[in-house]
């Protein structure tokens, strides 16, 4: 299965959050995802505008393991598996604090942590989008802050299990970073359903308690706090976020080198461009020395004649072959490492496409819910087409982690910031009567629509997505997905 997730990351870029799910019981998993850019041609993208080399500098990609999937209740009760890993490891470190398990007690604070946070923010979403009765939705809240509340009390229990002469105040620093970005995020989520509860007229009492409760131990801890009237403390508190959020995430992320795909065969059809090209330059010497002989005039012409189509015939067969390396081949592959262990690959392409070669089902896609019909009669874009082919060995991909993976996520980021070059002033004046007759001036939004329609195909299914970006010179305005 693959699933996509598309948001607005900042104001110049778009992120694409696919996520590549195994089946359990299939060793060899292949994925591909088709991402068709259909570019206003105003902007002037296109072959010769865009190459491949700036493409690929607009677009950054990170890919990282699905974290292991618990409901918020079942992290510290029941079976607990994240808490039973994180308790052994601390205890194991009580008793040895060997290199060995340093490595495992700082792995399972940071999976620990990062399991929480998924946990938090999936139940969050689901009580802000819950459509039930309202003391239902604040029953839900007031789990949620007991949940949350609990996984801290459990989780800061355990200090006093490595408060011992031989844990090193390195050691300890690694409990801490757990302690205060559990924090963070028991913060920013409470913060987030307090919000949307006050919106919704409904009780947020034990959102406020909670709340006062945890800046009060962030203070007796020294963990830094917002403020609506520190500015500079503020900038602090966001970078300290930043920072601890990508040291909890560190295990989760894998190691993609990429290099380039097709070389060899690459290599082998430009051999052969040149080998035909040098073939013809030679019949013809051949042929026109025993016709006009050695050293003679008509001989020099025809030679020189014959080295020029000869250049001609090699850069043709150069862009023949090239064309079909590019048709066949990616520009990128990567293998897919867990501490050196390979458990797939990766590769990436991109081209652009003319309008007669888009596969029939993504022209129905697109063409179709136009913002005015007109558009049906205007053949004004240009077709960009980016494609991965994802491998995943499942039997790898469970031996190389201590908890049970659903498979990867390829984080991708798309800047447009060269999509706007030749973009016109994002506000134009227009002129409008009133009611009483005279006429005014309204300034107005110059938008830019890319349409992106995503293929994706896994064990025989194909399915696609359609979203509209709208663009101007002050960034991406909005996006939206066309059902």
């Amino acid at each position: 299965m693959i699933e996509v997730n598309t948001k607005i990351h900042d104001n110049y870029s778009i992120e694409f959050k696919t996520s590549f799910v195994t089946r359990r019981k299939l060793k060899n998993n292949d994925f591909s995802a088709y991402m068709w850019f259909f570019v206003p041609n105003s902007l002037d993208i296109n072959k010769e505008t865009y190459p491949k080399s700036q493409f690929y500098q607009d677009i950054k990609s990170n890919v990282r393991l699905i974290t292991p999937k618990f409901l918020l209740h079942d992290i510290v009760n029941g079976d607990a598996i994240p808490l039973c890993k994180l308790r052994d490891a601390f205890n194991a470190l009580a008793s040895a604090p060997t290199r060995t398990a340093t490595r495992e007690y700082e792995y399972q604070i940071k999976m620990f942590a990062a399991i929480t946070h998924s946990a938090a923010r999936d139940a969050c979403n689901y009580i802000m989008h819950h459509n039930g009765h309202p003391e239902e939705t604040s029953q839900l809240c007031q789990n949620y802050v007991k949940d949350y509340t609990t996984v801290l009390q459990h989780y800061r229990e355990l200090r006093l299990v490595i408060s011992q002469p031989t844990i090193t105040d390195e050691m300890m620093s690694y409990y801490r970073y757990g302690d205060e970005y559990l924090s963070n995020m028991m913060q920013y989520y409470c913060t987030a359903l307090l919000a949307h509860m006050h919106d919704k007229g409904m009780s947020v009492a034990p959102l406020q308690q909670c709340i006062t409760a945890e800046n009060r131990y962030r203070d007796s801890r020294h963990y830094a706090n917002l403020k609506e009237d520190d500015p500079k403390g503020n900038r602090n508190v966001v970078f300290r976020h930043s920072v601890l959020k990508k040291y909890v995430d560190s295990d989760l992320f894998l190691d993609v080198p990429k290099r380039k795909d097709g070389k060899f065969v690459e290599q082998l059809y430009l051999g052969i461009a040149a080998g035909l090209a040098m073939m013809f330059a030679t019949v013809v010497s051949f042929h026109f020395q025993q016709l006009f002989g050695n050293f003679t005039l008509p001989f020099f012409v025809v030679l020189v004649i014959s080295y020029m189509i000869k250049d001609r015939i090699k850069e043709l067969s150069r862009y023949y072959f090239a064309h079909r390396i590019g048709s066949k081949f990616f520009d990128n592959k990567a293998d897919i490492l867990i501490k050196d262990e390979k458990i797939g690959s990766i590769k990436e392409g991109m081209d652009f496409i003319s309008s007669n070669k888009l596969p029939q089902e993504v022209k129905r896609v697109r063409y179709t819910q136009r913002l005015i019909e007109a558009e049906n009669r205007v053949s004004d874009e240009n077709i960009l087409l980016y494609r991965m082919a994802v491998h995943i060995n499942r039997d790898k991909l469970n031996g190389t982690n201590a908890y049970e993976t659903a498979g990867i996520n390829d984080i991708i980021r798309f800047n447009v910031n060269t999509f706007l070059k030749k973009a016109d002033n994002p506000r134009v004046m227009r002129q409008v009567m009133r009611n009483d007759g005279t006429v005014g001036k309204v300034m107005c939004d110059k938008l830019y629509y890319v349409n992106i329609v995503l293929q994706l195909a896994y064990d025989g299914n194909t399915t696609l997505q359609r979203f509209r970006v709208a663009i101007n010179r002050d960034g991406i305005h909005s996006i939206e997905e066309v059902k």
